[in-house]
């Protein structure tokens, strides 16, 4: 569904140049949750505008669905981290989530069903017609999910959604995002800087290198498919998971590969 091929991204200007992303290749299948993760400032949200088409990549192509991506496609929607800057505050939250579907000409019903759909979805059914600013940060960021929803996106992209919110939170937003994908089929590729929110919603963990950024390492989650926040952070799997994603983030620190003890390549230094 989704491919990324040799991106590059360098920025130039003020009499310096910054190479971002550097030569990134990876891909997310039709239906699956991936998430990304690496040090701070390893250009996740550099590579995440590139794929929705609103930054242009210096080289290398995104495809979607076999098409490559030029500009914003109408088969993808972004959640972003600033819930508060990607809602309209005079705006009511059915008019909020209504407003892609409009620029889409579709037709009254149509859009009333999809908000109503997509509200309910989250949790909403009962606010679509408050503010923004009358809801919790909580409650703002399922509108902005519910929006994207209601796009009825081939490929939904978020990046680090619930930096913003309290841990309680958190965690109702993580099972939401877990549902929704299981009910609705949708591609999702998540960023985080939280290695254990990784883990927890991931079916796959891309893990980055520093900056310039290439792809540090791919890690399958063999955790089942039903997850809860109790029993699943509990598990010595989940345990060892998490243990390794972390290796990984110290080793692209550190600008080396880190393999597992014994395996082929533990310990070697990154060209």
């Amino acid at each position: 569904m989704l491919d990324v091929r040799g991106l590059r991204k360098v920025y130039e200007g003020s009499g310096r140049t910054v190479e971002a992303v550097r030569d990134l290749t990876f891909s997310v299948a039709a239906g699956e949750l991936v998430c990304l993760v690496g040090p701070s400032g390893c250009g996740k949200t550099t590579l995440l505008k590139c794929m929705s088409g609103l930054l242009a990549p210096t080289g290398g192509e995104v495809l979607l669905d076999g098409r490559r991506v030029t500009g914003p496609p109408p088969g993808m929607a972004f959640v972003f981290q600033e819930y508060g800057r990607s809602l309209f505050p005079w705006m009511r939250v059915g008019q909020n989530v209504e407003l892609p579907l409009k620029q889409k000409g579709m037709a009254k019903e149509r859009r009333r069903a999809l908000v109503a759909d997509a509200l309910e979805s989250v949790g909403l059914a009962d606010a679509a017609k408050a503010y923004p600013w009358q809801l919790s940060g909580g409650m703002q960021q399922r509108v902005a999910i519910a929006r994207a929803l209601a796009y009825e996106p081939q490929v939904l992209l978020m990046d680090e959604p619930f930096a913003a919110v309290d841990a309680q939170t958190r965690a109702d937003l993580e099972d939401l995002v877990r549902r929704l994908w299981r009910e609705r089929g949708i591609t999702v590729l998540f960023v985080t800087h939280d290695i254990d929110e990784a883990v927890y919603l991931g079916e796959r963990v891309v893990v980055l290198s520093a900056s310039p950024t290439v792809v540090q390492e791919e890690l399958v989650v063999d955790l089942p498919v039903e997850r809860d926040q109790l029993n699943t952070r509990v598990q010595p799997r989940f345990a060892e998971l998490r243990t390794r994603v972390y290796e990984q983030i110290q080793a692209a620190k550190r600008g080396s590969v880190s393999a597992a003890p014994g395996a082929p390549g533990a310990g070697v230094e990154k060209e």
